[in-house]
Parts: structure tokens; C-alpha cells; sequence
């Protein structure tokens, strides 16, 4: 039988691996060579395998434990190990804590240094700067359109967003984008874009009256799904910066606030496209936290999230670095 060495754990590349995992009251631990879970019922202790060299990223909430000898296997196979609160939202005041997850990337020496060498090279201009962050969120606008227009599953799940509506709430912000002159005015039409298309989404639902409050506060489903979901967006940002060797401290939008603000910036490609009508699906039909998390995983998967991330902050980097020459 041929043995397997920690390089042939990184053959699949992040953007090809099919798992993102969020566990809690659990141990993980290593068990005859493999990475595994354990959680306990009754008198007994259940072992389930963790594929590694599948898994992008391990986001561990409430009750959860981690052994030394985990961590170096995760970390040969390139897996980013990050711990959260209960349901994927934070609890943290201490440590590294990048955007409120304390976040553990595998160690290595051969990161490649492509990309960071091309975003440095812009990063300290504050318009080309200004210029990276609204190609990232032009890249939102059109992921958007992709996946909330003519999508079988979502259609399926009675989420249908009037196609004109929706359309001309994107062209209305693509022009914003284009005009407005600093970052402060750029979050701010974010911003108001995310209101729009929670008011479409209560409207697809008929989800009624809704009001965002993060923190997973109140009774609000909605809110506690959004908060839930995109800490696994956050997850998918993180590993698509690693991958990239893109530090998380060099924002473009969100990094006036946040250390970890670039995880930010990569994860606003998607979370509104993925996570947003999925929240309000699972609200309106009851789902449980984990029913949500596994529809969410399914999502982000079949959309090729983190292919989108890692092709979006590769082509900025080029395109934006080239301007600098």
C-alpha cells in the first residue's frame, strides 16, 4: 500500500476541496493516524473521521477542544483551524483575533509571495486602493445577479426575487460604486445595496417586518441564520487570503477598523449572494441551526465560492499592481 507523505495531503488544491466544518461540544483529537471528532453519548464516545486533505477550513464553537497532535496534521494538509462562539459568532477578547475569530494558519515557508508582492505594490496608494475595493464590490454585484436569477434551487425553496427589482437595484448601485470618492461613501452604499436586498428577500419570503441586528440578538431567525452564516463566509475569506499569502491586515474597505479587515473585503463577495437568501429560506421554514449550516456548506460549494474569492483578489492584485508600473 502506497503511504502517503504531508505534501500528497495538499494535492487538492483549496479551491477544489468540498469541506468547510463547524463543530462544537466535541473533542478533536488524532486516532490511529486520522483527524477525528469525538463526541459523547451516554456512556459511549462516537469517532467521526475528518477528510483533511478535503477541508479548507475547521471553525470550532462552543465546548470544543483541540489536541497538539491534531493541530500538526491539520496543518500539514494546509487546514485553517479558527475558534467562534456558539453557532459560528464570536466570543473572543484575547489573542489574535482576526475580525473577532481567532484564526490559526498552517505554518509554512513557501507561501507564495506573487500576490503580496502585486498588493503591496498598490496598497499604499490610497486611491488605487479606493480602486481595489470597488472592484470587489462590482465582483458582489455580479455574483449576486448570478445566483439570486434564474436559480432552480432557490426557486425551488419559493425564493423569487422579481427580476427587473432586483436588476435595477444593482445597475443603481454599480453607478454609486463607480462615483463615489472614498471609502467612507463605499460602505455606505454597501450598506444601503444590503437593505434593498433584505427587502426583496422579506418580500420573496414574505417574511415580514425585519430589522438587522447582529450578535445573534433576540428571537429574530433571520438575524441569528445571517450572523451563523457568514462567520462560514468569513471562513472561506480566510482561507482564500492564506492560500493567496495575502495578509488579512491589508484591507481595502474594511481595514480603517478591523486587523482583519481583507477577510472581510473576500468574504463580501459572497455573502450576500449565498448566505443572505439562504438565512431567510431556513427561517421561514424552521430549520435548525445545523440544517442551516449544511444548507449553507451545500451552497458554497456547488457556487465554487472559494474558486470566485481566490480568482477575484488574484485578478485585482494583477490588474490593480499593474497600475502602479
Amino acid at each position: 500500500m502506497d503511504v502517503l507523505t504531508p505534501t500528497d495531503l495538499k494535492t487538492i488544491l483549496h479551491s477544489k476541496r468540498a469541506n468547510l466544518y463547524y463543530l462544537e461540544h466535541c473533542r478533536v483529537l488524532v486516532n490511529g493516524g486520522r483527524v477525528e471528532y469525538v463526541t459523547d453519548e451516554g456512556k459511549h464516545s462516537l469517532y467521526w473521521n475528518i477528510p483533511i486533505a478535503n477541508t479548507t477550513t475547521i471553525l470550532l464553537g462552543t465546548g470544543t477542544s483541540i489536541t497538539q497532535a491534531a493541530m500538526r496534521e491539520l496543518a500539514k494538509a494546509g487546514v485553517l483551524v479558527g475558534f467562534c462562539g456558539g453557532g459560528g459568532t464570536p466570543l473572543f477578547t484575547a489573542n489574535e483575533v482576526d475580525f473577532e475569530v481567532a484564526w490559526f494558519s498552517p505554518q509554512s515557508e513557501y507561501r507564495p509571495t506573487e500576490y503580496l508582492q502585486s498588493w503591496v505594490r498598490f496598497w499604499f496608494d490610497d486611491s488605487l486602493r479606493l480602486n481595489a475595493a470597488k472592484a470587489i464590490q462590482q465582483a458582489r454585484l455580479t455574483r449576486i445577479a448570478a445566483h439570486w436569477i434564474g436559480n432552480r434551487a432557490l426557486a425551488e425553496a419559493d425564493f423569487i426575487v422579481p427580476r427587473e427589482r432586483l436588476e435595477a437595484a444593482l445597475e443603481a448601485s454599480r453607478r454609486a460604486i463607480l462615483a463615489v470618492p472614498d471609502n467612507t461613501a463605499l460602505l455606505t452604499e454597501e450598506a444601503r445595496l444590503t437593505k434593498t436586498l433584505f427587502k426583496l428577500a422579506c418580500d420573496a419570503t414574505d417574511y415580514g417586518e425585519f430589522t438587522r441586528a447582529k450578535g445573534g440578538t433576540g428571537s429574530d431567525p433571520a438575524n441569528r441564520f445571517l450572523d451563523h452564516g457568514n462567520y462560514l463566509a468569513y471562513g472561506l475569506g480566510a482561507t482564500a487570503t492564506w492560500v493567496l499569502g495575502l495578509p488579512h491586515g491589508l484591507a481595502v474597505l474594511h481595514g480603517k477598523t478591523r486587523r482583519g479587515g481583507l477577510v472581510f473585503d473576500a468574504a463580501d463577495l459572497v455573502k450576500d449572494a449565498v448566505i443572505l437568501p439562504q438565512a431567510f429560506i431556513s427561517a421561514m421554514r424552521g430549520d435548525s441551526e445545523q440544517a442551516f449550516r449544511e444548507s449553507c456548506i451545500e451552497a458554497l460549494v456547488q457556487t465554487e465560492s472559494l474558486d470566485f474569492m481566490i480568482d477575484t483578489l488574484k485578478a485585482i492584485a494583477a490588474e490593480t499592481g499593474k497600475r502602479t508600473a
